[in-house]
């Protein structure tokens, strides 16, 4: 019960911010897009790295969890 009020708070504190809102004056200049895009790489090359390197654990994991052994013992 607790969290749906906190999610309902949450919920129209985001409506009266969105609805009282002031203009910012604000420039994105073309580098930040690039910027952007190289920690979209980067977080995606890291979890391959991470994939990469547990694969082996991963294999496992999934072996035994799909293997009727894991359950009898």
């Amino acid at each position: 019960m607790q969290i749906k009020r906190k999610m309902v708070f949450l919920g129209f504190l985001f409506l009266f911010c969105s609805v009282f809102t002031q203009d910012a004056y604000a420039y994105l200049d073309p580098g930040t897009g690039s910027y952007i895009l190289q920690l979209l790489i980067a977080v995606l090359v890291g979890a391959l790295f991470a994939v990469k390197l547990f694969w082996n654990n991963i294999k496992y994991f999934f072996k035994r969890l799909f293997s009727g052994k894991g359950k009898n013992e």
